[in-house]
């Protein structure tokens, strides 16, 4: 067994203090915050969220965590279910390209729920939010999934168990404890939902936040770990391969860090799987040098990483899994000249002229191509009718810190995302309050602000 790593983790987690944090690191907590903000409350409008919400709070005794977007509150554990739940619906949330998939909706709703419960203030709620987002990156960094494993609600559970049991004040031996606890709670989920566009698969990382903070009710009650939980779950039934020393790979001999992993992250700009960004950057900018009408086209030739051949279906069934078809999304991207969360809307999958593009699109795979590294991610060759061929590729997809969005498109994407819910004047004072986070003297600052408008 390799323990020792888990050591090094716990260690990591525990000794993440705001005061160490650098000016970037804390500017990248902050922006995360936003970001998952806004991607929860608009993912909260939709139906089978607003009735999760109320499941949550009906089911709920003790209600001290807000439902973001809604005027109740809930049991902490519900409330962490119910805001996951909404934050990943329209695949608007952030990532990481070096591992963990999707930290923060695992992580954020599970932190949220409990500070507020804490009344923790706004310092302790971003220590718990940065060693809750390294630990999952890292340990998903560390794992070579099975081909059809979809990662969310796996390590991200244990990053949520780490991040709440930081706020609790826990120490170095009960950190190694959660994450082993957590790790046994997370099951093994497939890809077939979002191609299938079931939405169960939104429940994964809401389900991690609930599950991270029983994992530190199950401490308390006495239940006991196993040694060295992920690399017996992830090393034997989710993965092909589990990596301890990848784990703590660029830890130095005080097991700190001199970059976080929440400094490495991406934002989207297109509401969909971040596995069809490469090539739609890519076709954006096509279609700003070259005018193109839908009619124009002959044929769309995507070719990427070798996971997109499964991205290949041009007819999804509905909202989610149009998010998970490369050929619907390149041509809503040429019929629209917009990919974000409309265009994946029901009215706009139907659209005939978005269909019959579609049909056109091609999809293959390149063994060449990976999503981590720096190298080319994505070709996209536009045939035309005419005789004409745009061609153009992307590396690393418009988003990631290292092609980073600035201050306004952060700004607007949020506001996009949040004013149906909230309304301008709270928009305008959730960004001014993430903007002052380490000042808060009690979070519940922030969180009554994200309760709805209507």
């Amino acid at each position: 067994m390799h323990g020792d790593y888990l050591d090094r983790l716990a260690r990591l987690a525990r000794r993440v203090r705001f005061d160490d944090l650098s000016d970037n690191a804390v500017a990248a907590a902050k922006a995360v915050v936003l970001d998952t903000l806004g991607a929860i409350l608009a993912g909260s409008r939709l139906g089978e969220n607003q009735k999760l919400a109320d499941l949550a709070i009906e089911r709920s005794g003790n209600r001290s965590a807000t439902i973001v977007g809604r005027a109740r509150k809930a049991d902490p554990m519900f409330a962490a279910l119910a805001n996951g739940t909404a934050g990943v619906a329209l695949e608007v949330d952030e990532g990481n390209r070096w591992g963990g998939g999707h930290p923060s909706i695992h992580v954020f709703p599970a932190v949220l729920a409990v500070a507020e419960e804490l009344v923790a203030d706004g310092v302790r709620f971003v220590e718990a939010l940065v060693a809750g987002y390294e630990i999952t990156s890292r340990i998903g960094g560390a794992t070579r999934v099975r081909p059809n494993v979809h990662s969310h609600g796996t390590w991200g559970t244990a990053g949520a168990a780490v991040a709440v049991a930081r706020l609790l004040g826990h120490e170095i031996g009960a950190l190694r404890d959660v994450i082993n606890l957590a790790t046994s709670m997370s099951p093994a989920n497939t890809w077939t939902p979002c191609f299938e566009g079931a939405t169960i698969r939104n429940l994964y990382p809401g389900r991690a936040g609930l599950q991270g903070i029983l994992a530190t009710h199950l401490l308390g009650c006495g239940f006991t770990p196993i040694d060295d939980a992920p690399s017996d779950v992830y090393g034997t039934i989710l993965a092909e391969h589990f990596d301890p020393a990848a784990a703590v790979a660029g830890l130095g001999d005080d097991d700190r860090v001199a970059v976080y992993r929440i400094e490495r992250n991406y934002f989207k700009f297109h509401a969909c799987c971040y596995y069809n960004h490469p090539a739609l950057d890519a076709v954006h900018r096509l279609l700003r040098k070259t005018d193109v009408a839908p009619d124009d086209v002959a044929s769309i030739t995507v070719t990427s990483i070798p996971f997109v051949t499964r991205m290949a279906d041009p007819e999804p069934r509905n909202m989610l899994a149009a998010k998970f078809s490369i050929p619907y999304a390149v041509a809503a991207a040429v019929v629209r000249r917009d990919t974000f969360v409309d265009s994946f809307f029901d009215d706009v999958r139907e659209d005939v002229h978005v269909e019959s593009l579609a049909e056109r699109v091609r999809v293959q795979g390149d063994e060449a191509m990976a999503i981590r590294g720096d190298g080319v991610t994505a070709r996209v060759v536009i045939a035309l009718r005419d005789g004409r061929t745009l061609a153009g590729e992307t590396r690393v997809a418009h988003g990631d810190a290292t092609e980073p969005p600035d201050r306004a498109e952060r700004l607007a994407k949020f506001t996009t995302l949040a004013e149906p819910v909230i309304g301008a004047t709270r928009v305008k004072e959730v960004i001014a309050t993430v903007d002052r986070l380490e000042a808060l003297k009690d979070i519940r600052e922030l969180t009554e602000l994200t309760k709805s408008a209507r």
